[in-house]
This record gives C-alpha cells, structure tokens and sequence, in this order.
C-alpha cells in the first residue's frame, strides 16, 4: 500500500486527494492544514474545473493541524504540497527531508533560487520530486506533442496557446490575488502553457511579453512571443482579469506544414485535426484528465514502475526561469535573453 498525505486542503488539495482516492494500491493516511475548518467542510470547492465541488469523504484519514506531527507520525511515501505558491519551499524541502517522495503544485516556487533548493534537497535526500505540470498530462496537450514529434505533419509554422479565466477570488485567505504570495496570473495560471511550450519547442532563446495589470498586479493579463532559432512563431497568451461571467477557457493552434491541430474546451468537439487535403477528425486520445494523469505518473514512478520521462525537476524550474523573464520583458518593455 502506498502511503499518501496531502498540505493544505485548498481548491488542489481536495482535486489531488479525489484522483489519489480512485487509484488501487493508494491510501491517502494523513492530511494538514492550519485551518481546521477545512476538515468539517467535505462539500468540495468553488474554482474553474468542472467536478470540483463534487463532496469529499474524510473517513479513515488522519487530521492534522502540525506538519511536523504529521511527517513524524504517518510513515508517508508521498506528499502532495497543495500550499499557496509561496510556501512551497519550506515545505517541499522539509518533506523530502524527512524521506517523502513529493509532488509539488506549480509553480515550483517564487524564485528560481528557491526552486534549485528544492531540487537540490530531492537529489540529496534520493527521494523522487515531481512538479504538477498538468498540462504536460493532459490528453488533448499529451496527443498534440505526440503528433508534432512523427513528423507526419511536417514541421511546426505557427503555435498559438490561450488561458483565459474569471478573477480567482475563492483562494484561502484571498491569497491569489496576492502578487507576492502567487506571482500573480503569469506565474500562476499562464505558467501552464509557457511550461508546454518548453516541454513541445524547448527552451526559446528570448521573450518579449506584454502585460495589462488587473486585481492583482500588473502582471494579470499577459501576452509573450517566443524566440527561437528557426522561423517559427510561437505565442501564448494567459490572464484571469476576466469578468465573473466569462469563465474559464483553454486552447491553442498549431499551424503544421500539412495539417492544424486546435484545441478550444469550450467547444465540441473540442480537439480536432484538419490535415491539408482531407477532412478534418477527432483523433483518439488517452483517458483521464491532466491531474488525473500526473499523480497516477508520480506514483508508478515512486513504487518503481517504468514510465517515460514526462517532467523533470530541472525542466520545472526552466518553466519557472521562463515566466519570470517574460515577466521582466513585459515591465521593462525590451526582449529578455534567456
């Protein structure tokens, strides 16, 4: 049986202890948080993916409000760190150092300084470290790369990625809306797609972002253009200053030589292939979704299964490296080296 504990029962705390639930061999044995009136409230949570207030069930796992007692009492193999952005570090590094294996939500960290500290107390400890890069996971975005790298479209001509989203105001203590405890919607939300890029193009030589303030900072509506070597145009745009009613929307197109792969889940179908010549199809994809997928991954991994290389913790902090240049290129104005 593999032992599970989960800090911080938030909006991804209560998403990552439902996909631990369902999978065989898997107990989820402990849980903390400093509120404990998060442990009386099973009614699921307000947020932007469907399925989140679905009711929760408590039964049988170990309520802790000292992660300390936690650590030294429930003989954890995993921990999911579901804390608020800037907390991560502390808490990451504690766990790996008290033997855990970790999957820790994006982003990383706040910095890159503190992101190569918590990779570093994972190589030192052996322990395994695995950041929620969902995007990389999910079914649509996982069979999009698939086919790119056959190259039975020919080379990619243009990639486009949208993350658009209602202000986040249902964190714990409003932290979201906190640029320095979030980073706000740049690092935060438009991470998802500035880390895809990474995982599908490598890493771009420069950025050049511009950005629009909103609740929280002047960093909640950004645009960037990725700068690579070859003639390709890759852009992406992210932002949660939408108004209350617009909801939450995720896509992209990607122009091939022979064929577009789009992607838009507000729509049905909502992926699709057109290939030049021939009618455009729905191609097959994996079940599950993106969290789903990324915790069912970590724990293969940690009982040591053979699974393939999705995300590496090296490759987490670039992602993170990216967003904060882009960051600096949408304040300053000019085009930041990477």
């Amino acid at each position: 049986m593999t032992r599970v504990g989960i800090i911080g029962l938030g909006f991804m705390g209560k998403m990552h202890f439902r996909c631990y639930k369902v999978l065989p061999g898997v107990e989820v044995v402990a849980i903390c948080d400093t509120d404990k009136a998060k442990f009386r409230d099973t009614g699921g949570t307000a947020g932007n993916i469907q399925g989140a207030e679905a009711p929760l069930d408590f039964t049988g796992v170990g309520l802790y409000d000292d992660f300390g007692k936690m650590l030294a009492e429930a003989n954890l193999d995993i921990l999911s760190v579901t804390l608020p952005t800037y907390l991560h570090k502390d808490y990451a590094v504690k766990a790996l150092n008290a033997g855990a294996n970790v999957l820790c939500e994006k982003p990383l960290a706040m910095s890159v300084a503190d992101g190569e500290q918590i990779v570093a107390a994972a190589a030192k400890s052996g322990r395994r470290l695995q950041v929620g890069h969902c995007i990389r996971f999910w079914p649509e975005y996982a069979k999009t790369k698939q086919i790119i790298d056959s190259g039975e479209y020919g080379r990619v001509l243009a990639a486009t990625f949208q993350r658009l989203s209602l202000t986040p105001t249902w964190s714990w203590d409003n932290w979201l809306m906190d640029p320095a405890k979030s980073g706000s919607a740049a690092l935060d939300l438009h991470i998802h797609d500035a880390d895809y890029v990474q995982y599908v193009f490598g890493m771009p030589k420069a950025v050049f972002s511009r950005a629009a303030g909103g609740p929280a900072g002047q960093f909640d509506h950004i645009v960037t253009q990725y700068v690579y070597d070859n003639d390709c145009v890759v852009t992406a745009e992210g932002g949660w200053a939408m108004t209350g009613g617009f909801g939450f929307e995720m896509s992209f197109n990607i122009v091939l030589e022979k064929a577009t792969i789009s992607y838009d889940c507000t729509r049905q179908p909502a992926f699709k292939v057109a290939p030049a010549g021939g009618e455009a199809f729905t191609p097959e994809i994996a079940p599950g979704d993106g969290y789903s997928n990324e915790i069912e991954h970590f724990v293969k991994a940690v009982r040591g299964e053979r699974v393939p290389e999705i995300i590496t913790p090296a490759q987490s902090v670039d992602s993170l490296r990216l967003v904060l240049a882009e960051r600096e290129s949408a304040a300053t104005g000019r085009c930041v080296t990477i």
